[in-house]
C-alpha cells in the first residue's frame, strides 16, 4: 500500500512518496495500477515468484486506512502482510527507514490505518522528506513538491524503497531493516 493524495494537484507533492514507491515497483514488473475497487486503485501480479497487490487508496491521506482495511478483511491478511510506504517528515530527505508496529509519529494517513487495520503490526516503509523550514507550516510542507535541489535525491530514494518493498518480499523483515536502516555516508554508497 503506497499512501498519498489523489489528484495532479498533489502528485508531485511530498505526501506522495508512498505512491512514487508503489508505481516504480508496479513499473519494474509490468503491472498497472489500473483496476479500482474499494476507493483504491490496485493491480495483482507476481514480483520475484510472490503474488503480490500492489494498492494506492484513492481517498484522501487522513481516510487511508478504509481501503487498506477493507482489501485485509477480503484478503484475510494478517497485518504483518501488509506493507504501508509513505513519507515521513522526521527523517531527513531521501533517509529511509524499515519498521514493524509503532504509533503513528503524527502522520495522518498511518494514523488511519492504524485505528481501520486495529493493530500496529504492520510493516512500514518510510521515506525521509525532511522537516519544514523555520515558520513554514507542516501541512504546507508535506503538500508541497520537492525542492529543485532534492530531485535527484528524491529519486533514488524511490528506487531504494521499491527495492526494500522487494527485499521485504524475498528476504524479509530482518534482511531489508539490515540494508536499508543506514544512516548517512553508508546510505548513500549503498544506493
Amino acid at each position: 500500500m503506497g499512501l498519498g493524495n489523489p489528484g495532479p494537484e498533489y502528485e508531485a507533492s511530498r505526501h506522495n512518496v508512498g505512491f512514487r514507491v508503489v508505481d516504480t515497483v508496479a513499473g519494474r514488473v509490468g503491472m498497472a495500477l489500473t483496476r479500482c475497487r474499494y476507493r483504491s486503485l490496485f493491480a495483482r501480479g507476481s514480483l520475484h515468484g510472490v503474488q503480490v497487490l500492489l494498492v494506492k487508496p484513492l481517498t484522501f491521506m487522513n481516510e487511508s486506512g478504509f481501503p487498506v482495511s477493507r482489501w485485509q478483511q477480503a484478503l484475510r491478511l494478517e497485518p504483518s502482510r501488509i506493507i504501508v510506504v509513505h513519507d515521513d517528515l522526521d527523517l531527513p530527505t531521501s533517509q529511509l527507514r524499515i519498521k514493524v508496529g509503532g504509533g503513528h509519529g503524527g502522520h495522518q494517513g498511518v494514523r488511519s490505518v492504524l485505528e481501520a487495520v486495529g493493530s500496529p503490526d504492520f510493516l512500514r516503509v518510510k521515506v525521509g522528506i525532511g522537516r519544514p523550514l523555520d515558520g513554514q507550516d507542516a501541512v504546507t510542507h508535506v503538500l508541497g513538491p520537492f525542492e529543485e535541489r532534492e530531485g535527484d535525491a528524491i529519486q533514488a530514494a524511490v528506487q531504494r524503497a521499491a527495492d526494500a518493498v522487494e527485499l521485504l518480499l524475498q528476504e524479509g523483515l530482518e534482511a531489508a531493516m539490515n540494508r536499508y536502516n543506514v544512516r548517512g555516508a553508508r546510505q548513500a554508497r549503498m544506493a
